[in-house]
């Protein structure tokens, strides 16, 4: 089993996220161009109320909830900063309380991002499996409403994106796109099916945290021991099930790429576009220049997901770029 949806349902769920936050820019870039060899069109995701694409999805899903279970009055989820952002944002919109579940030295610049959303932050665990792990037990314990990672109610809400950016951009012959836990993916797989599209997609992980990619290659699950990237957007170690079959149903491959091109792409999109991409946000641009010569000439586009880079990711990825 796959996600699919109906045009209609994605219009549906796309108006909900519209009620909230004004529709992303997608430029093309001549610098990025010249660099790629390709037409390169960029959708930034980094412009949205929280700088990355996740508040779609916690958006849609936040309102489906608070219509469909009006007596829920708190929710809680693990995340690495930009999901947790999304649900902090989408619970004040929807007068919820949450509680968010974060790693011991998560970005801190993201912890207090979620802050200043009025969440309620913890830490707990190594990484974010262990967050998420001890986010369930509390959802049971405490009688929160645990909003997962991966949800069709929330790629229903990013897949708004893909929308906007098929529309936008005619004939894109393939978009690269971070694979965290997946639903970004997912999202572009789903708006271009409905759409009735040809458009590859590639999907991206960090060669330290590559369990997607072993698992769309291997054709099924694949979990690792680490995920010790600093893309921690894409930092997953066990894959989502129905993320999984989506993505192997749907995308073309699933490249890695490594922590020095993830610092490069960084620098490049600032001196290329002045724009902020976190690691997650770079990953697409990274892999495009590692296969530069595959997509020379065609029409590119690069999901900039999240420019929420903290300062010394920033100082390092300039460093990197000399």
């Amino acid at each position: 089993m796959n996600l699919s949806f109906t045009i209609d349902e994605l219009e549906q769920a796309a108006a909900l996220v519209y009620a909230h936050m004004p529709p992303t820019p997608q430029y093309a870039w001549p610098l990025l161009a010249m660099r790629a060899g390709c037409e390169v069109w960029v959708k930034h995701e980094n412009h949205t109320p929280i700088g990355a694409f996740k508040v779609r999805g916690g958006l849609h899903y936040m309102q489906r909830l608070k219509q469909e279970q009006p007596c829920i009055t708190g929710v809680i989820t693990a995340t690495r900063g930009n999901h947790g952002q999304s649900i902090g944002y989408a619970a004040r919109v929807t007068g919820m309380k949450a509680t968010i579940l974060v790693p011991f030295g998560n970005n801190p610049e993201k912890n207090a991002a979620m802050r200043a959303l009025g969440v309620d932050l913890i830490e707990h665990g190594n990484d974010f499996q262990e967050a998420a792990e001890h986010a369930a037990t509390l959802a049971v314990s405490q009688g929160f409403h645990m909003v997962p990672s991966f949800h069709a109610n929330l790629v229903a809400g990013v897949a708004s994106y893909g929308l906007e950016f098929f529309r936008a951009v005619e004939n894109i012959d393939a978009v690269f796109v971070a694979v965290g836990m997946g639903s970004g993916v997912s999202s572009l797989i789903c708006a271009r099916n409905a759409l009735g599209l040809k458009t590859k997609i590639y999907g991206v992980v960090a060669e330290n945290a590559p369990a997607y990619s072993l698992s769309f290659h291997a054709g099924r699950k694949v979990t690792t021991d680490s995920a010790d990237t600093l893309a921690d957007g894409v930092a997953c170690r066990v894959p989502d099930d129905l993320a999984l079959e989506t993505i192997i149903e749907g995308a073309a491959d699933i490249i890695t790429v490594s922590e020095g091109e993830i610092l490069a792409a960084m620098a490049h999109y600032l001196t290329d576009t002045h724009n902020v991409a976190e690691g997650a946000g770079a990953v697409p641009l990274a892999a495009l220049l590692q296969r530069r010569d595959e997509f020379a000439g065609q029409r590119v586009g690069l999901v900039l997901s999240g420019g929420n880079a903290d300062k010394a990711q920033i100082m390092q990825a300039l460093q990197a770029g000399q």
